[in-house]
């Protein structure tokens, strides 16, 4: 059970965004092409953001900026890392709106960008969820003695011991966050996307705000409360982003119809006479 719970749960997080897009697509009568450029934003995005972190942490270890209690250590990087994410992620989405996609100024596509986002997030770590499972296959029954230097071995032991006997539920916990994740991402798409329909800028700072609170809530409280109620609160930040993308929903002009082409106009004889006549006494002026 335990396995095909691991199976389905790291190729549910791969298919699931999939399947969204391919929902969205066909009900808003959208092409793929800003999916695509959703989820090569999320990209861009971690190509700062990850590198920016590495940094940060080293300069905060090596000059000592930051010495604090585990408490107080733990505060400040859910704060930190719930800021960092916000700001990179963000700042990347509003320079999508402002000079990619100049051209997207409705909720729908607004949608879709958001699906493409969170869903090239939720197929990476569907990825790296994959990989890792193929790899606890191979030593589910190793003798990890000969394959772990002695001082990690009770620790590697723990962690392939802790995989496999974790029961199915929890082995799904993955591809429920991802639900709740592509929820919120949709939800700050929509966010960013009001600063252009409204022209208001404090928009984009209330998806920073929202993102931080997000993800840096969500560290303090798998510290603190624990794997599942960690996961209900993510599920009621993301019952909170349906709302806002509902709340936000703006109608839309329908499509203009398709101008009809001037019915042809059938020459008669009576027609075809009078042609002929006009072309006669028209000969030779």
């Amino acid at each position: 059970m335990e396995f095909a719970a691991h199976l389905l749960n790291a190729l549910l997080m791969i298919a699931m965004p999939l399947g969204l897009a391919i929902w969205i697509i066909r009900r808003f009568s959208l092409t793929w092409n800003l999916w695509l450029i959703g989820a090569a934003v999320f990209i861009i995005s971690q190509v700062g953001h990850i590198p920016f972190n590495y940094l940060m942490t080293f300069l905060f270890n090596r000059t000592g900026l930051v010495n604090l209690t585990p408490t107080g250590a733990l505060v400040f990087n859910s704060i930190y890392l719930g800021l960092s994410a916000g700001l990179w992620e963000e700042s990347c989405r509003y320079g999508m709106y402002r000079w990619w996609v100049r051209d997207v100024r409705t909720w729908r596509k607004g949608v879709l960008l958001g699906a493409g986002h969170g869903g090239a997030e939720a197929i990476a770590l569907g990825g790296l969820a994959l990989y890792g499972f193929i790899q606890l296959v191979g030593l589910r029954h190793a003798d990890l003695s000969q394959l772990v230097p002695a001082p990690q071995l009770a620790q590697a032991v723990q962690q392939v011991s802790a995989y496999w006997t974790a029961p199915w539920y929890e082995a799904l916990l993955g591809a429920a966050e991802r639900i709740f994740a592509m929820t919120a991402q949709i939800g700050l798409s929509i966010l960013v996307l009001q600063v252009f329909i409204r022209r208001q800028a404090f928009w984009f700072w209330i998806a920073v705000a929202f993102h931080a609170l997000t993800d840096g809530g969500s560290l303090l409280a798998e510290h603190y409360v624990g794997v599942y109620w960690t996961e209900a609160l993510i599920g009621l930040f993301a019952l909170i982003s349906l709302g806002l993308i509902l709340a936000l929903r703006r109608p839309e002009a329908a499509p203009a119809e398709a101008s009809q082409p001037a019915p042809l106009v059938t020459i008669g004889r009576r027609d075809e006479t009078e042609t002929a006549e006009r072309l006669e006494e028209t000969r030779f002026l």
